[in-house]
């Protein structure tokens, strides 16, 4: 649904992005009874640059929010081991049942953030695409009290919330217009380039690491995403002026298996490309405001944690603004920094590729008592009843 039209003035919170960090946001708010609107600039269903891969505690939340079977209905395979590649050395991991959960899943994003809107529209919340935030509205006080908003017309208005939840990615106006520092900055950051191949003959996912090198395999809809990767510093150098010949060269010098793998499928689309970014963690609340998803954690691609962060964070957050407390959303920003600051700087070591083979093997140890623990904390947590079938 599109533009301005037949919109309240009052709403308990207004949501700036409609991804699955901000869907899921509003998806819980509804279910608790909220009244919700959320708005993104960009249209229902459209693709985003993604690793697609949702670690177990991702996997148990949609599950328990009902969402996991129309996941899996729509042809994302189940994935049942991990292997890393370390060279020559191969170790494979098979996923064992924990909390419900006995298999991955990596839903391409035209499947899960679709899934996720229409889950929060059908809990109640208001949705609108193609409508954008042109500046947030301020109390005397200090206090975001709502927000202006614009469609592709041109047409403007305003309107009131408690709350205004910014989950409009890495460059996030909400996180501008209130100021958000960074607390914590890393040091290092990967530069990839990717694409979606059929035909490709490999199960489950596979993660290889070499000298200034990395690739990723992910199962996903429709065939496979694969990825290549190396330090930031190097990424034009790779691949400036042929993505194709610098993902390929990538492939033969560090996995070449994957390499004349990757001769044998075929290539859907294009392949495209992300130069790196730093990881940061912003502060993601203050009054009348709160930021989740890239909007307020960001860190490198290269663990293909960054959607079970955001859907970690939207069920945080949601507790948070539930409690209708300023201690609520102080307790969210507490447990989002003690969950992430592991899983951010044991990131942002494996993306320096300032490591022999057997220090990035202790690296993925770190990363996996780091998700281990953050699995248990969501299990923990007080979930409404499930509404899986």
């Amino acid at each position: 649904m599109y533009g301005l039209h037949s919109l309240d003035s009052n709403y308990d919170a207004v949501i700036v992005g409609a991804r699955c960090a901000g869907a899921a946001t509003a998806l819980l708010l509804a279910r608790s009874g909220a009244k919700v609107l959320v708005v993104d600039r960009q249209p229902y269903g459209s693709d985003t640059m993604s690793t697609h891969a949702l670690m177990r505690s991702a996997v148990m939340q949609l599950t328990r929010w009902g969402l996991a079977p129309d996941i899996a209905a729509a042809g994302t395979p189940a994935i049942r081991s991990t292997t890393f590649h370390y060279g020559d050395e191969a170790v494979r991991v098979d996923i064992k049942p924990e909390h419900g959960v006995d298999c991955l899943l990596a839903p391409r994003r035209t499947v899960l953030d679709p899934l996720l809107v229409d889950a929060a529209r059908d809990a109640g919340a208001a949705v609108r695409h193609g409508v954008a935030v042109s500046e947030l509205q301020f109390a005397s006080n200090g206090r975001v009290i709502g927000a202006s908003l614009r469609d592709g017309s041109g047409a403007c208005r305003t309107v009131r919330a408690d709350i205004v939840v910014g989950a409009d990615g890495r460059q996030s106006t909400v996180a501008q217009s209130v100021n958000s520092r960074v607390i914590v900055e890393g040091f290092n950051a990967c530069g990839l380039v990717f694409g979606y191949f059929s035909g490709l003959d490999r199960d489950g996912l596979h993660w290889h690491f070499a000298q200034n090198a990395a690739a990723g395999v992910i199962p996903t809809n429709g065939g496979h995403c694969v990825f290549a990767a190396v330090p930031a510093s190097q990424f034009v150098a790779t691949f400036r002026g042929d993505l194709m010949r610098g993902f390929l060269g990538v492939m033969a010098s560090s996995c070449p298996e994957l390499r004349a793998g990757i001769g044998r499928a075929t290539l859907t689309g294009r392949l495209r490309s992300f130069g790196g970014a730093r990881s940061y963690l912003r502060q993601c609340q203050g009054a009348g405001w709160a930021l989740v998803g890239d909007a307020g954690y960001f860190k490198d691609p290269l663990t293909a944690h960054g959607i079970t962060d955001a859907l970690r964070d939207a069920q945080l957050l949601s507790c948070g603004v539930i409690d209708g407390s300023t201690s609520g959303l102080e307790a969210y920003q507490r447990e989002r920094d003690e969950l992430s600051l592991p899983l951010l700087r044991t990131t942002d070591a494996i993306a320096s590729f300032i490591w022999d083979l057997d220090e990035v093997k202790q690296l993925h140890a770190d990363l996996s008592a780091a998700m281990k623990a953050e699995a248990s904390h969501i299990a923990n947590l007080y979930q409404e009843p499930s509404h899986a079938a």
